[in-house]
């Protein structure tokens, strides 16, 4: 505790958030929230969890990035080598592009749901919000499910919007035991 102004301190001493906290709380993986959990906690728990997997798509972009300017950087002040290597670089320069275009996916998938549900919230009122965002997730996967070739891998964006219907199934129904 801080003497001076009776605030709990971080580890770095800085004064503790409490909303932070309940934020984290309720974007928990593993969250159970009770029967009796008031819809806007309902909410405000698929708002929490959405914004964490968007901070960590973020930051997945922004390593991907750099880890693709890494690589090219090397390729810039890398002699000409041979023709073996060559090709290591340049499969290792595709693996890191690819894994940025990945990453990108997500993030627009997190922020697309976002939105989603934002539009949902400004829309509909009462128990209907989270009813409402899972029925236009799901037909948005599932208009990009009929669009996909069946032999074709689904995309980064289609597990993203995935893991949000499945978020929102979690915390947006009672848990009946």
């Amino acid at each position: 505790m801080d003497i001076d102004n009776n605030l709990p301190l971080h580890y770095d001493s800085e004064p503790v958030d409490d909303e932070m906290g309940s934020d984290e709380l309720l974007s928990a993986d593993n969250l159970r929230l009770p029967e009796s959990a008031n819809i806007l906690v309902r909410l405000h728990a698929v708002r929490a969890w959405l914004s964490h997997r968007h901070d960590e798509a973020t930051i997945e972009v922004g390593e991907a990035a750099l880890a693709l300017q890494e690589i090219m950087q090397q390729d810039a002040e890398t002699i000409p080598r041979r023709r073996l290597h060559q090709i290591e670089e340049a499969q290792r320069f595709q693996r890191a592009q690819q894994a940025l275009a990945e990453a990108q996916q997500r993030l627009s998938a997190y922020e697309e749901a976002q939105s989603i549900l934002e539009d949902c919230v400004a829309h509909t009122s009462g128990e209907r919000v989270l009813v409402e965002y899972y029925l236009t997730l799901e037909e948005l996967v599932l208009q990009n499910q009929e669009q996909m070739d069946q032999t074709v891998d689904h995309s980064p964006w289609f597990y993203a919007l995935a893991d949000v219907l499945h978020r929102v199934e979690h915390v947006g129904t009672p848990d009946e035991e």
